[in-house]
């Protein structure tokens, strides 16, 4: 059996219904953005998060998962992904990626972005736009006849010049009725390389981009993943959909860019 044959291909219906468990994802970014300063406890954003998506009769998708105890990921500064919310308070300076999910009508929305707390360093700014900026390129090669590994080597190419770390040990997933299929969708890799890029496939692009090294180590929590060597790291995900008529994104960082240019 080839991966492909692994693959689980969306209908148009069901990719339908993946989007408005993303938009629900978005819609919640949006509300968390509103609480991004400095002085906020990172468990309060968490039960706002929750609060909210059950409210619009979604269930948080991470909660739960493996044992997972919050309802976001919350990870701050040298946090690559998966901080567990607890009493922490964000302070000026910090950055935070939150990476939120959202199971709606039995599919899963699952996204993330990185916000800036207060005013950041140049050095930050730059780490977190880069990031953000290496996704967009991807998304420009996740097109139908493409590979996975084009779409690595898209973040991987955009972002050598700039001397960051591209994260190995966690990558993109497939996703629908579970928040992890397949294929894994690496942020580095050969183009022409990894399964074909068809029409059905749904699956999240995730860059994680650190300011130093690239290797990262599992706290005795058995979840909060940080750079070795203390450095930040910035991580920004879309959900794309490849149907008839091309490359959909199913995401979007609409509600959090409003607040953002309302502050």
């Amino acid at each position: 059996m080839g991966i492909l044959d692994r693959i689980h291909l969306k209908t148009d219906s069901e990719i339908e219904l993946i989007k408005q468990s993303s938009l629900l994802v978005g819609k919640t970014l949006g509300e968390v953005a509103k609480l991004i300063m400095p002085g906020v406890p990172l468990l309060y954003i968490d039960r706002i998060a929750e609060e909210f998506i059950r409210d619009h009769h979604g269930i948080p998708s991470f909660k739960g998962y493996n044992g997972y105890p919050g309802s976001l990921c919350l990870s701050v500064n040298d946090v690559v992904v998966h901080g567990i919310p607890d009493n922490t308070l964000l302070q000026e300076g910090d950055i935070v990626s939150v990476d939120c999910g959202a199971y709606l009508n039995g599919y899963h929305g699952d996204y993330c972005y990185t916000f800036a707390v207060g005013t950041i360093s140049e050095e930050k700014r730059l780490l977190v736009e880069r990031t953000k900026e290496s996704l967009l390129h991807a998304i420009k090669v996740a097109v139908k006849g493409n590979t996975i590994g084009d779409v690595g080597h898209a973040v991987e190419s955009y972002i050598k010049p700039f001397h960051y770390g591209v994260v190995r040990d966690l990558c993109g997933h497939g996703i629908g009725k579970n928040m992890h299929e397949k294929p894994d969708v690496p942020n580095y890799g050969k183009p022409g390389t990894g399964p074909k890029i068809v029409e059905g496939m749904v699956f999240c692009i995730e860059p994680m981009i650190n300011l130093g090294t690239y290797q990262v180590k599992v706290d005795a929590d058995q979840w909060t993943t940080r750079t070795v060597d203390g450095k930040p790291s910035a991580h920004f995900e879309h959900q794309v959909a490849i149907t008839a008529k091309g490359t959909e994104v199913l995401s979007t960082y609409q509600y959090v860019e409003e607040v953002i240019n309302q502050k």
